[in-house]
């Protein structure tokens, strides 16, 4: 799969309202069959900050992604809201899902 991380500082005046200035595209993301999850979280270090956490299927999917209308729409219309350029993890992981992370395991219930 294609593993994405991207950081978005986005503009004091905007940062309460980013989950609802990126809904559309939010919500068209997910729904390509490709996109395996588009989540966004909130810094809680720096309330303007938002990191995106998404995955798609692979190349073929994430090519679809910044093929679509939705992503061409995201591109002209989010910048304005934004106080820097996002910044961006990108990697091929041999996965299709998350692993379990082992190390803080949660035993089963007796």
């Amino acid at each position: 799969m294609i593993f994405i991380t991207a950081k978005f500082q986005v503009k004091p005046e905007h940062a309460e309202r980013w989950p609802e200035i990126a809904a559309d595209f939010t919500t068209a993301t997910r729904a390509e069959p490709g996109c395996l999850w588009f989540d966004w979280s909130r810094s809680l270090d720096d309330a303007c900050e938002y990191v995106l956490v998404e995955a798609f299927r692979d190349g073929d999917a994430g090519g679809a992604h910044v093929r679509s209308a939705h992503f061409k729409e995201a591109q002209r219309t989010l910048p304005q809201y934004l106080a820097a350029t996002p910044r961006i993890v990108n990697a091929t992981v041999e996965q299709d899902d998350w692993s379990l992370l082992g190390e803080l395991a949660v035993p089963s219930a007796p």
